[in-house]
């Protein structure tokens, strides 16, 4: 009882501010409990009363000013809402994509302890010499500093992350609030519940737990330069690891030209056009070949280097896609490119993407209607924007349960899209990305690439032949457990059966709707295939 109060007064709070700042934080148009309309009818003085300190502010600006002023869990819950245009309209989702992550820094007492807590040593032990904050976040701040080779005397620059100090502690007690707040949807309104609030609070709290560990951002860099060592044109900074720890991180310093200064960049003599291509390709590389990418590859992240390379930071927000996902969207991919918009189709009631009561006929006829104005129009006047708008309404036609884990893929898409088309409006998708769709596809579909499947398919079929002596004792032992249970009385609660076959049945799917919208994206900047 004491949380549910404690967590309103909280949520009252938010509300008074959004209010004050003229944020309408329930979306028109939208069937919300009767709760809801209440405090939009009470928070409507609070808005009346403050309109005059709005007047001339726009309003993402008034947006940004609201969650900054709530806190840093705020921010972050605005930049990730940001991504879900399903859940809030789009109308506010477009205003949250304006949202900085960007905050008043911490004392440099503050983060001298921060690091002697962290490391061993002093700060001068470490350091030899530390700098102001050069940029503050709502999860941690960055400074410049310096450290010095004990053996030549030679000194080179790198950058130190550290966390806020009792960032952990705030982020807490706020997703304790959203989750409150997330019970209460999806509990006096039903037609919420196909998007998941609850599963969207929980991968917020992934989202930030992850972030909340630095030794895991710098496990990511590391990772990532595995993955990309044979490539050309894009790298990520080295880690300093024994500078790092789970609240500081320590990594090469880039001395480089943000890649959003596009007249620095002219001024250097780089090429804008390369480098657009450079940041569509680098990302679709990650995504389709690697399965892991950076999720947050917007222009403050991005830096271009005297020689033309493009170097990427802050690593906190990844995603990832397992090798069946890949193959899975490949599979999506051919059936679009090759307008088989039928067997596209298929594929998703196969796999269960589509419930049964809906027909392959209906949802091959949705797939056409996106799948066709790709083929019919030019490369400019295609959007990625464009094609996930359209699939969101479909995705809730056809009943597809949102997966929160995966829609990092989405937003990555768009902002790839974004960074590119700023360095070069006139950027041709299809031709950028055809190299790399066309390597994706024959490898994916291609003979080798069937080869190599089968290869595996064979050897983990041999492992599970090996194992089944192993899987036939441990169930015989479960089955006599079981037996044990039922001549002693016990009974499995159905209500617990009905739950593990949810979860069973949930484990079995791969994401339906970011497994649709890679395979609409990468359909169409794979068009070029078509028409070599």
């Amino acid at each position: 009882m004491a949380g549910a109060v404690l967590n309103s007064l909280r949520l009252m709070r938010a509300g008074v501010v959004l209010a004050r700042h003229g944020v309408q934080f329930v979306p028109k148009g939208i069937k919300v409990p009767f709760a809801l309309h209440l405090a939009r009818v009470l928070a409507y003085p609070i808005t009346l009363v403050t309109w005059p300190l709005r007047i001339g502010k726009p309003r993402e600006r008034r947006i940004s000013d609201a969650l900054a002023s709530l806190g840093p869990s705020y921010i972050k819950l605005g930049q990730f809402l940001a991504t879900r245009a399903d859940v809030i309209g789009p109308e506010l989702a477009n205003d949250l994509s304006f949202l900085q992550d960007k905050m008043a820094p911490f004392q440099m007492s503050e983060a001298r302890r921060e690091i002697e807590e962290a490391l061993p040593g002093t700060l001068e032990d470490n350091f030899a010499t530390f700098g102001p904050p050069v940029a503050a976040a709502s999860i941690a701040q960055v400074h410049k500093a310096e450290v010095q080779d004990r053996d030549t005397g030679e000194r080179k620059p790198v950058a130190v992350k550290i966390l806020r100090p009792g960032v952990e502690r705030r982020f807490k007690a706020d997703l304790d609030s959203y989750y409150f707040a997330a019970q209460q949807v999806e509990r006096f309104h039903p037609p919420s519940r196909r998007l998941k609030p609850m599963a969207v609070v929980d991968n917020l709290k992934r989202t930030t737990d992850l972030e909340m560990d630095l030794r895991l951002e710098a496990a990511a860099i590391s990772e990532m330069a595995d993955n990309i060592a044979g490539d050309e044109g894009f790298r990520v900074p080295q880690v300093d690891w024994k500078r790092t720890s789970k609240r500081v991180l320590t990594l090469e310093w880039i001395d480089a030209i943000p890649i959003s200064d596009t007249q620095a960049l002219k001024a250097a003599g780089h090429d804008l056009e390369a480098l657009g291509l450079v940041v569509l390709r680098s990302f679709l590389r990650h995504a389709m070949r690697d399965g892991f990418f950076h999720a947050d590859m917007h222009q403050g992240n991005l830096f271009v280097e005297a020689d033309g390379t493009v170097v990427a930071v802050d690593f906190g927000i990844m995603g990832r896609l397992a090798h069946i996902e890949r193959k899975f969207l490949a599979e999506i991919l051919h059936g679009l490119i090759t307008r088989d918009f039928r067997r596209a189709a298929a594929i998703h009631f196969e796999a269960g993407y589509v419930p049964e009561h809906h027909t392959v006929e209906t949802f091959a006829q949705a797939m056409r209607a996106i799948g066709e104005p790709i083929h019919g129009r030019t490369a400019g006047e295609i959007s990625m924007a464009d094609l996930l708008g359209q699939l969101f309404a479909y995705t809730e036609l056809f009943d597809m349960e949102t997966r929160t884990e995966l829609i990092l893929l989405q937003k990555s898409m768009v902002i790839a899209e974004g960074v590119a088309r700023s360095l070069d409006p006139n950027l041709n998708m299809w031709t950028a990305a055809e190299p790399v769709a066309k390597e994706w596809v024959e490898q994916n579909l291609g003979l080798s690439g069937q080869l190599r499947h089968a290869g595996e398919g064979a050897g983990e079929v041999g492992r599970v032949i090996a194992d089944v002596p192993r899987l036939l004792s441990k169930a015989h032992g479960t089955l006599n457990s079981i037996d044990q249970m039922a001549r002693g009385g016990a009974r499995i609660d159905p209500a617990v059966i009905r739950e593990l076959a949810n979860e069973q049945a949930k484990a079995g799917r791969w994401g339906r709707l970011a497994l649709w919208v890679g395979a609409l994206a990468l359909s169409a900047i794979a068009y070029a295939m078509l028409t070599r």
